[in-house]
């Protein structure tokens, strides 16, 4: 990991605990796992959104105001707001889908769940990851969540990370492998 990524992952996992902990100590915790997925939802939609949070051109009082205007608009609850202002105020906005994925975690290990990164070639039907879940919830005694996303390059097959565990039974990686044999061979 590059040292400004281990830096930011740093500072979000600080106001992601801090974060948490005052959701857990006046028991919002489903309101904050409500926003966690309304901001990531907004990130992944939005263009100008990410500008905001990513460039240096706007000043720490624009931020702060459009973060609030933002909080308020989406509904978000006073906790969440008022850390979107803080990281405005901080200039710290550029850690948010970092601080974002550290509250999945959290939340996810308060309920007793674990979060699996699945990257298949075709999008996976429902069927299938509920399937898929059930089996890895089987492998690991705790209930299973899905991060599911499409990689095309794959061909076929699934690449799952679960926790620090990586199966990657995609074509790709198959015939990367048989590429290297044949190379040690001749």
């Amino acid at each position: 990991m590059s040292e400004p990524a281990s830096i930011s992952t740093g500072i979000a996992a600080r106001y992601a605990t801090a974060l948490f902990d005052l959701a857990e100590g006046e028991g919002a915790l489903k309101a904050l796992e409500g926003d966690v997925g309304a901001l990531e939802a907004a990130l992944a939609e939005s263009a100008d959104l990410r500008d905001v949070i990513t460039s240096p051109l706007y000043g720490r009082e624009v931020t702060e105001a459009a973060m609030g205007k933002l909080a308020a608009a989406m509904k978000l609850s006073p906790i969440t707001g008022n850390t979107l202002r803080l990281l405005a105020q901080k200039r710290r906005l550029f850690i948010l889908p970092a601080l974002l994925r550290a509250l999945l975690a959290k939340i996810a290990a308060h309920k007793g769940e674990m979060t699996a990164d699945v990257v298949s070639a075709k999008a996976l039907t429902k069927t299938q990851a509920d399937k898929l879940a059930k089996v890895l919830a089987s492998s690991v005694g705790r209930d299973v969540k899905l991060n599911a996303t499409v990689d095309e390059s794959l061909i076929g097959g699934l690449v799952v990370k679960l926790g620090s565990t990586m199966i990657d039974t995609s074509v790709k990686a198959k015939l990367n492998a048989l590429q290297n044999t044949m190379k040690e061979v001749g």
